[in-house]
């Protein structure tokens, strides 16, 4: 399991590494009216299983070793267990649930031909990356953690 979650976070971590380096960038480069209608794409078309089974998938394995890191504390991996649940938990799934999710709700309500669409993709750019650099950096930490914890784990 912790083999498992080091993987889903490295994925999630590069997703959104992609999103923060590039991506966003790119969408902000756009008109506000294509910028807006490429990124509500975007987040309609995530929605799939291959997707919700890393990232939703990886928070239920993090749920599992951080439970059982509280178990089991004196084993010499369960520390860097219980941060990488942390880190996932709390940096990537409490992140995207607390401030980009519903940032995504409120651009999905938007016309891109409104007269101030302009300004609030211009929000919601700044703001969604300020919010997904933490989620990068959580879910690379994360996976870092997971992979110290494989290394202890083994000695």
């Amino acid at each position: 399991m912790t083999f498992v979650s080091a993987l889903g976070s490295g994925v999630v971590a590069g997703l959104f590494f992609a999103f923060s380096t590039f991506m966003m960038k790119a969408l902000a480069r756009l008109p506000p009216a294509q910028g807006i209608a490429a990124m509500q794409s975007i987040n309609v078309t995530i929605i799939r299983p291959s997707f919700l089974a890393v990232f939703l998938g990886t928070a239920v394995a993090s749920l599992v070793l951080g439970v059982s890191a509280l178990r089991s504390w004196e084993r010499p991996d369960a520390r860097y267990l219980l941060l990488g649940s942390a880190l996932y938990l709390v940096g990537v799934i409490g992140v995207t649930g607390a401030f980009n999710v519903p940032r995504n709700d409120a651009l999905a309500a938007v016309d891109p031909a409104q007269a101030d669409a302009a300004s609030l993709w211009a929000r919601y750019v700044s703001g969604w990356t300020a919010w997904n650099h933490v989620r990068t950096a959580a879910a690379l930490g994360a996976t870092a953690s997971f992979i110290l914890a494989l290394r202890l784990g083994r000695e």
